[in-house]
């Protein structure tokens, strides 16, 4: 545990820099070690602990955070002004660290939901929803319409109902009908279909987008019926039709939605969707690795966990790769590492372009150093598999989904792929949910907590604070997310969020 009385925090003895607990003003002596400050370190940001040459590589977490652009003295702030991004060597030692998981001999359980029939028969959801798909933007308007119909009020006879929501986009058409952006969409709505925490799906389209229903259908192997109905605008006879259509058919669904009841079943069943937003300097010192070690809990008990947002691993992946249980699920990883590259060079872009204004604010200066926090999300464990966007998961253990790092585009690929739940830490703060998927918010600070509880389920700042051990932080969110699958309502579900939050991952040309 860490000690309430240093003024900063030290992650490795061989370290260039240590992190500031509260602002440190100059003048101010860190006894531990022997250095003066000059000027003013806000919290969460670093202090150089020994002198640095220009074009030297700075290291955190005994890893390189970038490289000195001038001389770095001891006792002075370390960041935009005085350390800069740069290339390195990474040695990707496949497997070097792949060791047998540890199962428990008794897994824990939750209450979920076993689905009896439809799509998902035998699945086991965390939710009970009732979910409409639009095809395109162009249905956007009525899939909103009908789920609007569906107030607290009218669901009141069906109590088992988390509710009916819209998932809608800005995409489907004005595009390649064969390119690689249609596929990830259609990938991404079949995902969403098949989905077990939705009762029942209707999907609504116009009629002449480019995403065609009978092609989306075929191409995700979906197949008509009670629970999963499918129309057209321009086949019902315009808008206001088409509204009062899909209410009849989801008039028909609710009976069968509500006709369900929890059960326990083993914590195999849960499949966690792992998410950073709003990252700060103390995001990988307490949040990402306490939802770390509660990933190994996770994986213990017969779990799945997905690590994605690959810009947020870009400099750390080699830390993945050691982890990997075999040279073809590594060379996966790095292959989409080149991917995103060529993607960036492509578009004029770099890397280096994440951190965001507000990541930078709370103290995180490239993406190095921001990746090397991200990737302790993923806790311990072997990576046992690699996938692309939306691609459904069906390893168990601790897996990798190719993602963008934007949240909403991430999670989203993550809950199509199966995700029944997300984990997300934020040391600036987010008000994110994610509809069918409960999603747990995580402070990485107890100001932000302070500030912000309304929106954040956990506060693990008691780590830097010194009053809470990281393995009893890490078991308490443990519990939480066993509890949340129970039916356990988190704090952005009260708050009504997830519908705006479905952000399909646009790819191509808009033509």
């Amino acid at each position: 545990m860490l000690t309430r009385s240093a003024l900063t925090i030290r992650l490795h003895p061989n370290d260039d820099v240590v992190i500031a607990r509260a602002q440190l003003v100059g003048g101010t002596n860190l006894l531990d070690e022997k250095v003066t400050i000059s000027g003013l370190v806000p919290p969460g940001h670093k202090v150089a602990t020994r002198a640095v040459k220009a074009g030297e590589p700075v290291r955190r977490y005994n890893q390189i955070i970038g490289f000195a652009s001038r001389d770095i003295v001891p006792g002075e702030h370390v960041h935009l002004h005085n350390l800069a991004m740069g290339t390195f060597d990474r040695d990707y030692a496949f497997g070097a660290d792949a060791k047998p998981t540890q199962y428990v001999a008794d897994p824990a359980t939750f209450m979920g939901i076993v689905r009896k029939d439809g799509p998902n028969a035998g699945r086991v959801a965390t939710r009970n929803y009732i979910g409409i798909l639009s095809t395109v933007n162009c249905s956007a308007t009525v899939a909103r319409g009908i789920a609007d119909h569906f107030t607290r009020e009218r669901l009141a006879a069906f109590p088992n109902v988390d509710g009916v929501v819209a998932l809608t986009h800005g995409s489907g058409c004005g595009m390649d009908t064969h390119g690689e952006g249609m596929q990830v969409l259609r990938r991404t709505l079949g995902g969403y279909a098949r989905h077990a925490n939705f009762a029942g799906v209707l999907m609504i389209g116009l009629g002449c987008e480019a995403n065609q229903i009978s092609s989306l259908m075929g191409a995700e192997n979906l197949k008509e019926g009670p629970l999963l109905q499918t129309f057209s605008i321009q086949d019902t006879g315009g808008t206001a039709k088409t509204i009062a259509h899909g209410i009849t058919l989801i008039e028909g669904m609710l009976p069968h939605a509500n006709d369900v009841t929890r059960q326990p079943v083993p914590a195999s069943h849960l499949v966690v969707g792992l998410q950073c937003g709003g990252s700060d300097g103390y995001s990988g010192i307490t949040a990402n690795p306490a939802l770390g070690a509660a990933v190994d809990l996770l994986v213990r008990n017969g779990g799945t966990a997905i690590l994605s947002e690959t810009p947020e691993i870009y400099g750390a992946e080699h830390l993945l790769t050691r982890r990997a249980v075999s040279r073809d699920v590594g060379e996966k990883l790095v292959a989409r590492i080149k991917w995103w590259e060529d993607y960036t060079t492509r578009e004029k872009g770099e890397m280096n372009n994440n951190p965001s204004p507000g990541n930078k604010a709370g103290g995180l200066t490239t993406i190095l150093e921001k990746s090397l926090g991200a990737v302790a999300k993923g806790g311990t464990t072997n990576l046992v598999a690699v996938y692309e966007y939306a691609e459904a998961v069906t390893a168990k253990g601790f897996v990798y989904m190719d993602t963008p790092g934007y949240d909403p585009v991430s999670a989203t690929g993550q809950v199509a792929g199966g995700a029944n739940m997300i984990v997300f830490t934020t040391g600036r703060g987010s008000a994110y949910g994610c509809a069918p998927a409960p999603s747990l918010k995580l402070s990485t600070n107890t100001r932000l907590w302070v500030k912000q509880e309304e929106d954040i389920d956990l506060n693990c700042g008691e780590i830097a604070d010194g009053t809470a051990a990281l393995p009893d932080v890490a078991q308490r969110l443990f519990d939480l997310m066993l509890a949340t699958a129970s039916g356990a309502k988190s704090k952005s579900e009260r708050h009504g969020y997830g519908q705006s939050e479905f952000v399909p991952w646009y790819l191509g040309a808009v033509m």
